[in-house]
């Protein structure tokens, strides 16, 4: 049996069914291939998804038990998480995500094929299921098969007591302690899961704080309040092994000062970045070229240096982010319709989706530093807000970074209620090069949380903040 499509997607993930949508509606003839039963990839069925679905779960409990005597709300008959529920409910938000995609591929006229997607050259794609195979041609083709956790040399994933963020999702119960590897973006939105329901959780990390890749203050602020949870960190700890002990984990590593430790817990959860996925893709077979991370190489516009095969999201250079990927396919998508479209990758936003949030886009004041860029700072505490007090939500503060010359702004970083919403505002003004004044100047509802940008931004422009 063979097909013939304008364009073939290889994996269903944000990328992957993006890409698919964006070039059905540019008038082409589109399959995706998904060697998974439903689609979604990581980020819907194992990932961001279920992930802020637990979050959300796990806020909601954390606040009935610390918070809600303080706004008169009373628990007479007590608290308790009913952990089957809570698992429940996040597979309903996924279920209801992967059926929402199905439908969207109807509407669209995709064909989805199940399968495993090999190359036999660069027009012909293999898709294996099970005993059944069948042969599609493509004009061009997008590679959007994503990523896998990845862990590191003494520790390997069982899927037991030594697990990733993708076994934890859906543990049978909920464990008592809990060892997690990694105080990156996974780690800490882990541990902040865990711990609010009742978890005793220990973070090592290798480097000096958390969220490395982040402005070094947002790391602090984040040790600070995973504190208050009751978490314990252990910055600058290298971990040398893990093992399975039955019904613990014992991790074994060395602490800041080189003295080796030991944690023995019930799971311990590995979370130190995740690496390409390119398995049984079978590209040499067609000769797409990789770095020796594993990641395809790709030029300025998303292709290899197979003129017709192109590369998206985690399997390309760049943070491993669902709208990163989402927009590289897009981006691919109108490059083969002959439109001009861009990316600025200096404006991807990051967030955690701890509480607070964080949020973060542009440059760090590290790398202005490094770099030897003049900038002024301004910062506004989330103490100071009225709309945050009212919420109880004063844990924070905003910070802007701006060029004393024009007026542009390098970078903003939030670390505060709402912080992933409140950021986009500042990627449409650093988009668009708007000013610092112009992004005081501009009207700000009141009371809300997006008000601590105006008086960070009046702050770095020398004057002072005028709300509360």
């Amino acid at each position: 049996m063979e097909n013939q499509y304008d364009i073939i997607v290889i994996g269903s993930g944000p990328g992957g069914y993006t890409g698919a949508i964006r070039a059905a509606q540019l008038g082409y003839k589109v399959a995706i291939i998904e060697k998974y039963s439903t689609l979604g990839g990581t980020c819907t069925n194992v990932g961001c998804i279920p992930a802020k679905a637990l979050l959300d779960s796990t806020e909601h409990f954390h606040k009935a038990k610390e918070e809600f005597g303080l706004h008169g709300i009373e628990l007479d008959n007590g608290l308790r998480l009913n952990f089957g529920q809570f698992i429940a409910r996040k597979d309903g938000v996924v279920k209801s995500n992967t059926s929402g995609l199905n439908y969207l591929m109807k509407k669209n006229k995709i064909d989805v094929h199940t399968g495993l997607g090999s190359f036999i050259d660069n027009t012909r794609l293999r898709v294996s299921n099970g005993g059944t195979e069948i042969i599609l041609t493509g004009k061009y083709f997008m590679i959007a098969t994503g990523s896998k956790p990845s862990s590191i040399p003494g520790v390997t994933i069982d899927k037991k007591r030594i697990i990733s963020s993708t076994e934890a999702l859906s543990l049978p119960g909920q464990p008592k302690s809990m060892v997690i590897i990694g105080g990156g973006v996974i780690g800490v939105e882990m541990a902040s899961v865990f711990a609010r329901i009742g978890t005793e959780v220990t973070i090592i990390e290798y480097t000096d704080t958390l969220i490395p890749t982040m402005d070094r203050e947002l790391g602090k602020a984040l040790f600070k309040t995973l504190g208050k949870l009751g978490i314990k960190t252990l910055l600058g700890s290298k971990v040398k092994s893990a093992d399975n002990m039955g019904e613990q984990a014992v991790v074994k590593f060395d602490d800041h000062s080189g003295k080796e430790q030991e944690i023995t817990a019930d799971y311990c959860l590995v979370a130190v970045g995740r690496r390409a996925y390119t398995d049984g893709l079978n590209l040499k077979a067609v000769g797409v070229e990789t770095e020796k991370n594993g990641k395809v190489k790709v030029d300025s516009q998303l292709r290899t240096n197979v003129d017709n095969i192109y590369a998206i999201g985690d399997v390309i250079a760049g943070p491993m982010l669902a709208h990163k990927a989402e927009d590289e396919a897009v981006f691919v998508a109108e490059v083969i319709n002959g439109q001009k479209p861009h990316i600025n990758y200096n404006l991807i936003p990051s967030v955690v989706y701890t509480w607070p949030e964080v949020a973060s886009v542009g440059a760090t004041e590290e790398e202005l530093k490094a770099s030897g860029v003049p900038y002024s700072s301004g910062s506004f505490p989330y103490s100071a807000s009225g709309r945050a007090r009212a919420a109880n939500d004063t844990d924070g503060f905003v910070k802007v970074l701006v060029s004393p010359r024009y007026g542009e702004v390098l970078g903003v970083h939030i670390f505060g209620p709402r912080a992933a919403d409140v950021i986009a505002q500042s990627v449409v003004g650093m988009e668009y090069e708007v000013t610092a004044e112009d992004m005081y100047r501009i009207s700000y509802a009141h009371p809300t949380y997006s008000e601590a940008l105006k008086d960070a931004y009046l702050i770095a422009s020398g004057q002072g903040a005028i709300n509360i």
